[in-house]
């Protein structure tokens, strides 16, 4: 591996592969048919493609970049792997595009990497597959910058399994057909399972003509990227900074945005509190973000503030 590329172009093209192994994982468990599922609390589900697709990830990025931290959705007591999935190789074409200035000198202590091996258990649990993803978010200091969004049971035209979308700020996104929302149309996306009278009251204060409820912030930010949404509002404290780090990158890449429900962007320090208390709001462009602030009434903002 040529070590004259810089550090995050190195991260990124590594991530891009060990994404891939992860979400070969993820199906392999599900065609196994054990999923072995643990509850971890309230609507939160883990399984043992969780925990197999984190140690994949983290044992290959952890390997080839040990001062970088790592913070992962599932604490787990056993970090052994098999040699199978221990990912070495970089992906050739992704590490040599060329790196935005402002990221060429970031150093391994500089960045903090969020991971979610499975985003969106629960339907991967009912076999609703397409909503599954698979979720590497780098940020620089406490900015997210990087993100791969790896989507395992995505079918190709050819017939093949998955896609993976990646994104880096200053250089854009690929891997995926950009498309812009309608324009007679105002569509909303918001969760699947996990919706209360708040949540519905948020969507409901912006009249949208039509809401799209899916699993998972991977999924529902790549309803942004492809045009079949305009915004995702998530007026709950219910989502993690390892869901939304790689997603808000990819996002932000593109030309959209991701903060949280008053319009802030949330810190991806290693030591901030994982929660994402406020909120999601993401939007395909600045003018929508702005304009769905400003319809928001002053109650959810208050509710949302106690949380």
């Amino acid at each position: 591996m040529a070590m004259a590329e810089p550090l995050i172009m190195r991260v990124m093209a590594l991530s891009f592969n060990t994404v891939k192994r992860a979400g070969a994982i993820i199906r392999e468990v599900m065609q196994g048919g054990e999923l072995n599922i643990v509850d971890k609390g309230k609507d939160d589900l883990q399984t043992e493609a969780d925990r197999s697709a984190q140690r994949c990830i983290v044992a290959s990025l952890s390997k080839q970049f040990p001062k970088v931290k790592i913070i992962g959705e599932e604490e787990l007591v056993d970090q052994s792997i098999k040699d199978e999935w221990l990912v070495t190789e970089i992906d050739a074409e992704l590490v040599k595009l060329n790196c935005p200035e402002e990221w060429s000198d970031v150093k391994e202590e500089d960045m903090v990497i969020w991971v979610d091996p499975l985003d969106g258990t629960s339907e991967y649990t009912h076999g609703l597959l397409e909503h599954v993803t698979v979720l590497v978010g780098i940020a620089v200091k406490d900015s997210a910058v990087g993100g791969i969004i790896h989507q395992p049971f995505y079918k190709q035209t050819n017939g093949e399994l998955g896609r993976t979308v990646w994104g880096l700020k200053g250089l854009g996104a690929g891997g995926f057909k950009s498309s812009s929302p309608p324009n007679d149309k105002f569509i909303v996306t918001t969760t699947r399972s996990h919706s209360n009278a708040l949540i519905q009251a948020s969507i409901d204060a912006l009249s949208p003509t039509e809401v799209v409820r899916v699993g998972g912030a991977g999924f529902k930010v790549l309803h942004l990227l492809e045009g079949k949404a305009h915004a995702y509002v998530f007026a709950s404290s219910g989502c993690k900074k390892w869901d939304t780090c790689g997603p808000e990158a990819v996002l932000e890449a593109e030309g959209g945005i991701l903060t949280d429900l008053m319009g802030q962007h949330y810190s991806y320090a290693k030591e901030v509190e994982h929660a994402n208390r406020r909120g999601v709001l993401a939007c395909t462009s600045k003018a929508c973000h702005e304009h769905i602030i400003k319809k928001m009434p002053p109650h959810i903002f208050e509710a949302m503030q106690k949380m």
